[in-house]
């Protein structure tokens, strides 16, 4: 078994469950693939009824536009009886949509379209503000602080770039899983990502220059990355 653990405090993707609550079933079947290659939980409903009747989640993704009933409602009956992290995701923009949604008890607010980068970083920043405390992976030698975004190879400090922390983030989240080079560019850099994946080579060959632990990040040639499975 690989050495990996993740401290008290917040889950870590693989860990934490998200209820995506949208009646736009092509925008819903994106959002449950990306959050699934996250390593989340995710389950999908359609109308208010349905996500107020299952179990709490981790974090709900909330559209305010519902084929049965007025989504602020529903924000308001989730947060009376639940502790979940709501983000609004919606087409309304306006200040005052904002205003109502956040007064209603929602966490946070993304106005559509958005990329999958900034939803995952925001769906990270609510886990983290409701479970305050620190979120550490462990694998091996390594320790990566998902709160503090700092890095350690037995002990020792590394200094990461945003786009390498990232990369490791997305490998460390799930270690032994092979992730697509697709997988990570889309974590690391967005979800519309259409340059050279040849990038993708160039950071991971600095990753690996910087933590120096042989074998820690593992090529699996035509398939994608993952973290090795270190005793």
């Amino acid at each position: 078994m690989p050495a990996h653990s993740v401290t008290a405090g917040q889950p870590a993707a693989g860990n934490a469950s998200v209820l995506i609550v949208e009646d736009d079933l092509g925008i819903a079947a994106q959002l449950v693939r990306a959050l699934s290659r996250g390593g989340y939980q995710v389950d999908h409903v359609v109308t208010g009824h349905e996500a107020l009747h299952r179990p709490d989640p981790d974090v709900v993704l909330l559209d305010l536009e519902l084929p049965d009933t007025d989504g602020v409602a529903v924000c308001r009956a989730l947060r009376q009886r639940s502790d979940a992290a709501i983000l609004v995701v919606t087409a309304y923009g306006e200040e005052s949509d904002r205003i109502v949604a956040l007064d209603a008890g929602a966490d946070d607010y993304l106005v559509k379209p958005f990329g999958l980068g900034e939803l995952l970083a925001r769906i990270r920043a609510a886990l983290r503000r409701a479970r305050p405390g620190g979120d550490i992976i462990r694998h091996g030698p390594l320790a990566v602080d998902v709160r503090t975004r700092k890095v350690a190879v037995d002990g020792a400090e590394i200094a990461l770039t945003p786009k390498e922390f990232d990369i490791l983030e997305c490998l460390a989240l799930d270690p032994g899983r092979v992730r697509s080079r697709q997988e990570i560019l889309e974590a690391a850099w967005d979800t519309n990502w259409y340059g050279p994946t040849k990038v993708l080579d160039v950071h991971i060959a600095a990753l690996r220059k910087k933590l120096g632990a042989a074998g820690l990040i593992e090529t699996v040639y035509g398939r994608g990355f993952r973290l090795g499975d270190l005793q």
